[in-house]
C-alpha cells in the first residue's frame, strides 16, 4: 500500500498545473502570488524522473504517461539541432539564445534515460546521448566549465556564486556520463577526480548563513554523484566525511534557514551509503531527518498546494515556494525511511 504522503505528492504532480498540458514543468508555483513561474527545462529532467519512480512506486499509468509528456517536451522544445544542446531554458519572442548549463543538461540526460528505462521508446535514449555529447562541450582544461555561451560555445567568465563556478557539485550532473554507458565511461573518471581534488574546501564557503545552506544542497550533489562508485577507498572517506559535514552545518543553520531539499538529500545519501555498507547509518539522526522533513509537506484544500513541499522555512515560517524538485526529492527520501528500501542504481531522482 502506498502511503498517504506519497499519494499526495504525486497527486500535486498529476494535478497542480505545475505540469503544463505541453509536458514542460514550472519552476515553482508561487503561492503567495498564486501562479507558477516560468517552465524551466532542467525542472521538466527532475520531473521526468520522479515520474517514472512514482510510476514504479504506484503502478499507476498516468506517471508513466506524465514522464513521456515531459521528455517528449525536452526533445521537442527544449534541444536546439542547429546548436546540437540543451540551451539554459527557452528563448522566447525572438531573443538571443540562452547560454548553455553543463548541470541542467546532465538532470535533463538523465531524466531522459528513466523515461527510456521505464519505456523502451528509442527516441529517448538516442536523445539522452546526443545530451550527452554535448556535455562534452564543457570539458576544459583542469575544470569542467559551468556556462557556455552560444552559438559559439565558449566559457562564460566565472562568477561569484557556486552555479557560475566549476566545483564538485557537477559530479551530480556526470553521473549521466556514468549512466549512458561505455561511451562516456570515461567522462565520468574526468569529473570524478576533479570533484574529488578541489582548489579549496566547498564548504562553508560563505560568511553568511543562508549563503552556506544554498552550498549544503550543491554540497549534497557532489556526494549523491560518489554513490555510483561509494566502495572505492577515497569515495568512501569522501561520503564519511561528507556526511558528517553536512549533518553539523544543517543542524547549525537550520534554526534560521532550513531547505526541505537538504534535509532530503542528507537522508537518502544516509541510507544508500549505509545500505552499501560504506558509511555506518546513524539511524538517530535519519529518524530526525525524516521528522523535520515531514513538516515541508502541505496540507490544503487547493490542488495548487496540497502534497507538495515547501522549498523551505525561514525564522519559522515557511517559504511561498511549492518547488518540484524540492517534492521530489522529499517523497523519494520519506518513502526509502519509511518503508526501509534501497533504490535501484538508477532510481535517485
Amino acid at each position: 500500500m502506498t502511503p498517504a504522503f506519497l499519494d499526495r505528492a504525486g497527486l500535486w504532480f498529476l494535478c497542480s498545473g505545475i505540469q503544463e498540458p505541453g509536458g514542460g514543468v514550472a519552476r515553482y508555483y508561487r503561492s503567495d502570488l498564486q501562479k507558477n513561474q516560468a517552465v524551466s527545462t532542467e525542472i521538466t529532467g527532475y520531473a521526468a524522473s520522479a515520474l517514472v519512480w512514482l510510476g514504479a512506486q504506484t503502478g499507476d499509468p498516468p506517471y508513466l504517461e506524465a514522464a513521456r509528456r515531459a521528455a517528449r517536451f525536452l526533445i521537442a522544445e527544449a534541444w536546439s539541432a542547429p546548436l546540437a544542446t540543451f540551451p539554459f531554458e527557452l528563448a522566447r519572442n525572438g531573443a538571443p539564445s540562452p547560454p548553455a548549463y553543463f548541470f541542467d543538461i546532465g538532470i535533463i540526460v538523465r531524466g531522459l534515460l528513466a523515461v527510456w528505462r521505464a519505456t523502451g521508446e528509442p527516441e529517448f535514449l538516442d536523445a539522452a546521448r546526443d545530451g550527452g555529447r554535448a556535455m562534452r562541450d564543457f570539458l576544459g582544461e583542469g575544470a569542467i566549465h559551468p556556462i557556455l555561451s552560444l552559438p559559439d560555445k565558449l566559457p562564460l567568465p566565472y562568477g561569484e556564486s557556486w552555479s557560475r563556478r566549476p566545483g564538485c557539485y557537477q559530479l551530480k550532473s556526470a553521473m549521466a556520463w556514468h549512466d549512458l554507458g561505455e561511451e562516456f565511461a570515461g567522462y565520468y573518471e574526468t569529473a570524478l577526480a576533479r570533484a574529488l581534488t578541489p582548489e579549496e574546501p566547498f564548504l562553508p564557503g560563505a560568511a553568511e548563513r543562508e549563503k552556506v545552506m544554498d552550498r549544503l544542497h550543491a554540497y549534497c550533489y557532489f556526494l549523491e554523484g560518489l554513490l555510483p562508485v561509494a566502495a572505492r577507498p577515497e569515495c568512501r572517506r569522501a561520503l564519511a566525511d561528507g556526511v558528517a559535514q553536512a549533518a553539523h552545518w544543517l543542524r547549525e543553520i537550520a534554526p534560521r534557514f532550513a531547505r526541505s531539499d537538504v534535509y532530503a538529500q542528507l537522508l537518502r545519501i544516509r541510507l544508500l551509503a549505509g545500505a552499501a555498507g560504506v558509511v555506518p547509518l546513524d539511524a538517530r539522526a535519519a529518524q530526525e531527518e525524516a521528522e523535520a522533513l515531514t513538516a515541508f509537506q502541505l496540507a490544503d484544500k487547493d490542488p495548487r498546494l496540497d502534497g507538495g513541499f515547501s522549498f523551505g522555512r525561514k525564522n519559522g515560517e515557511l517559504m511561498p515556494f511549492v518547488n518540484p524538485v524540492s517534492t521530489a526529492f522529499s517523497m523519494q527520501a520519506l518513502a526509502m525511511w519509511e518503508q526501509r528500501h534501497t533504490l535501484g542504481r538508477h532510481d535517485l531522482i
